[in-house]
């Protein structure tokens, strides 16, 4: 069985055929996702899909990207929905200069009350960083305590990997690592363990090869599976095994 950790299921390309996906994700042995909210409406979209399709894990935040919803009040409805047992994690959070680089003290303060309540309720964070790896890491060893969760879509150097890995944390492994420019990727897998990873999509996003450039989904786990069995020359049921036992510990044995 595989484990997708990251998901955005509910977003709207899958309108017109969600059921029929889940149906081919059971089909393709992808037999638990992870559904990431990053802001009001989708954790709101998250916490429905979960009870409607028992597999499905959801997770909520806010994305450093989605900062028009911060307030004091947000928290508050944040932490109350951090506490329901069927919330398996939080985030998607983390920095991103890509987009916004103008708010990044804003971005730093949000990041860090999410870190906060991951401590608080033991519940992993689901991180996002892009174009800000050494503020991300900077941020996480403020806290000087370990942290449980993953950097999200990781495509980061070996030596940045292993100070990530050093705090606590899995490297989320995605499509990404099917293409032919992926030089860090594929170098973070080839030369790191096997127990540092867990396997992710993201999809609609970073569909992995030979299906670039369309819509990804769940079922497109085992073509990540692959490639990490190829570069690091194992039997692919290795990779299956210890990356689903690697996402069960993560999340603290919430993915009954």
């Amino acid at each position: 069985m595989f484990i997708d950790t990251h998901s955005h299921i509910f977003d709207s390309a899958f309108d017109s055929d969600r059921s029929e996906v889940l149906d081919k994700c059971i089909e393709s042995n992808v037999k638990k996702l992870i559904v990431v909210g990053f802001d009001k409406e989708t954790n709101r979209l998250a916490l429905e899909l979960s009870k409607k399709y028992p597999y499905l894990y959801p997770t909520v935040g806010l994305h450093p990207t989605n900062l028009d919803d911060y307030s004091d009040n947000f928290f508050n409805y944040l932490e109350e929905l951090i506490k329901l047992d069927e919330v398996v994690g939080i985030g998607e959070c983390g920095l991103d200069y890509y987009w916004d680089d103008s708010k990044k003290d804003l971005q730093k303060e949000v990041f860090l009350k999410q870190i906060e309540l991951s401590l608080k309720y033991n519940k992993p964070l689901i991180i996002h960083s892009r174009d800000a790896i050494g503020d991300t890491l900077e941020v996480l060893k403020s806290v000087g305590k370990p942290i449980n969760g993953v950097m999200h879509g990781y495509s980061g150097s070996l030596e940045m990997a292993r100070e990530f890995i050093k705090l606590g944390l899995k490297i989320g492994i995605g499509g990404v690592v099917t293409f032919k420019n992926a030089k860090n990727v594929k170098e973070v897998v080839k030369e790191l363990d096997l127990s540092n990873f867990v396997l992710e999509t993201d999809c609609p996003y970073l569909t992995p090869t030979p299906y670039r450039g369309k819509r990804n989904a769940p079922y497109y786990i085992p073509l990540i599976a692959n490639e990490i069995a190829s570069i690091k020359k194992i039997d692919v049921k290795e990779v299956e095994e210890t990356t689903t036992k690697n996402a069960n510990e993560l999340f603290g044995g919430r993915l009954l």
